[in-house]
């Protein structure tokens, strides 16, 4: 089957694909930065607008919840309307999002501009990476690509909580949305001269019912979690979101199988590979987010960290992942990724582990960077190879959707995540108060870091999961990967 493949004529390459590749590169940090940056400015935040301790999670959730919820329908118009356009389009409603949250006089006003920050990112994460897809049609300069936007996709958080900290101590938490403002105008600039347009062929019409359903019920679900940490896992309240939410996701399911112009069609979805890479993806978000919440917890409230420090106390994490990236881009082609993303989750989840053994009289470092840096080495050989196999064997006019589902399941994860293990970080700090009344003052250090711990291990078992599902799911090996690829975008 190799001999049929088609050689490329390196001349019909596009010149300025590197180029490009620099523009998207830039405008995936700033979304990636942006999920995470806030996490060290909300104290300053919600001391300004007055926001309470019940309502503070929306500067988070709102943002990721309409990034998750609407990235499907932004890959399809993407599409549709043209990558390199939506691209623009997605840059410059960043923006203005931006700019508005940074002027945000009240607290609904900052959630509304987060929940727009989020909508514009959903047109702007799956144009940039179906940009890579279709401009980067050789194996190994997809390799190189990839490992760069793998790279960003798993430094970026906890750069974001580097310049989230800095940003905050030494000038105002608003220009943690406020930065947004220039690098988004910059990049939409480069895009003009140097990203080359393309679109799908076919119908254009759009899965309006399936998009709204789709973003309802992820956001009734969060909504569960968070009123089970409130009223508990049995109250009328919590049991009736989740009943909303099974009745909306399931009215999805249907609609995807029914409608002429799916949102998400099922034939990207049920390829064995690419389902098996987004239902890890998802579950790996669940895991990874709950790192960087709790454990920019623990430094703050716990250890005492101010902004810069705490953000300086992740930067071994980005700096692994950069560093990583770089083998796990030579390695794929020659051992494949299914043993590259099992090996990763393993040393991923041995590393959350190892988190556990924290106390309030534990120290940074000797607890906290010796696993932060067999975490961040164990991501490193996943995020590459699990974007690839997200997008093997897809075909051009699937691209922009295929893509936005790996964001999709990322956001949505870690969405879900965030809420689920802050559940269980609740519960057992309550749990643990009850019955350590006596010691006095350390009480609350003790019940929180019980807290974070037990959402730890939770995490954890999320990862070891996803490393079940890669196992069992993943069947390309690197001959085959590189043959269909091949295939798929010249033949």
């Amino acid at each position: 089957m190799a001999s049929e493949v088609i050689e490329i004529d390196p001349t019909t390459l596009d010149p300025k694909r590197w180029k490009a590749l620099g523009v998207i590169a830039i405008a995936q940090l700033m979304v990636v930065l942006d999920a995470s940056i806030v996490n060290l400015a909300l104290p300053s935040a919600k001391r300004a607008l007055h926001i309470s301790n019940a309502n503070q999670q929306w500067v988070i959730t709102a943002y990721t919840l309409a990034f998750g919820g609407l990235l499907l329908l932004g890959g399809r118009i993407a599409d549709y309307v043209g990558r390199k356009k939506v691209f623009i389009i997605g840059l410059l409603g960043f923006a203005a999002a931006s700019a508005l949250g940074g002027i945000s006089p009240s607290a609904g006003w900052l959630f509304a501009a987060r929940a727009l920050q989020g909508a514009f990112g959903a047109l702007l994460a799956p144009a940039a990476l179906s940009l890579i897809t279709v401009n980067f049609v050789l194996p190994k300069e997809r390799a190189k690509a990839f490992g760069v936007f793998g790279a960003i996709a798993g430094g970026g958080a906890a750069i974001g909580l580097l310049l989230g900290g800095v940003l905050t101590q030494y000038f105002s938490w608003r220009w943690c949305l406020g930065v947004n403002v220039p690098i988004a105008i910059l990049a939409a600039l480069l895009a003009i001269p140097y990203v080359t347009e393309s679109k799908a062929s076919g119908s254009h019409s759009y899965d309006l019912p399936g998009a709204l359903t789709a973003t309802f019920g992820l956001l009734s679900l969060v909504y569960g979690f968070t009123k089970a940490a409130l009223d508990g896992w049995g109250s009328s309240v919590t049991l009736t979101f989740f009943g909303i939410a099974i009745v909306l996701l399931v009215g999805f399911v249907l609609i995807e199988l029914r409608t002429k112009s799916p949102l998400l069609p099922m034939r990207v979805l049920l390829e064995r590979n690419r389902g098996g890479s987004y239902l890890a993806s998802l579950i790996v978000g669940s895991g990874l987010f709950a790192m960087f919440l709790f454990l920019g917890l623990y430094l703050q409230v716990i250890l005492g960290y101010s902004p810069v420090k705490a953000g300086f106390a992740f930067l071994p994490f980005s700096i692994t992942i950069i560093l990583t990236a770089g083998l796990a881009a030579n390695l794929l082609p020659k051992i494949g990724p299914r043993p590259l993303m099992v090996t990763g989750l393993f040393f991923a989840a041995a590393g959350l582990l190892y988190l556990t053994r924290i106390t309030p009289l534990t120290s940074y470092a000797t607890h906290v960077l010796p696993a932060m840096m067999v975490m961040s080495f164990g991501m490193a050989l996943v995020f590459i190879p699990l974007s690839t196999t997200a997008l093997h064997d897809v075909g051009h006019d699937d691209a922009g959707v295929a893509s936005a589902l790996i964001n999709t399941s990322q956001q949505v994860g870690g969405s879900l995540g965030t809420a689920l293990l802050n559940t269980i970080a609740a519960t057992a700090t309550s749990s643990y108060a009850v019955g350590h009344t006596s010691l006095g003052k350390m009480l609350m250090p003790f019940a929180l870091t019980h807290g974070y711990t037990n959402a730890f291990k939770a995490g954890a078992a999320l990862l070891a999961l996803a490393g079940v599902v890669i196992f069992f799911t993943i069947r390309v090996g690197k001959e085959s990967l590189v043959e269909a690829d091949e295939i798929a975008h010249l033949g």
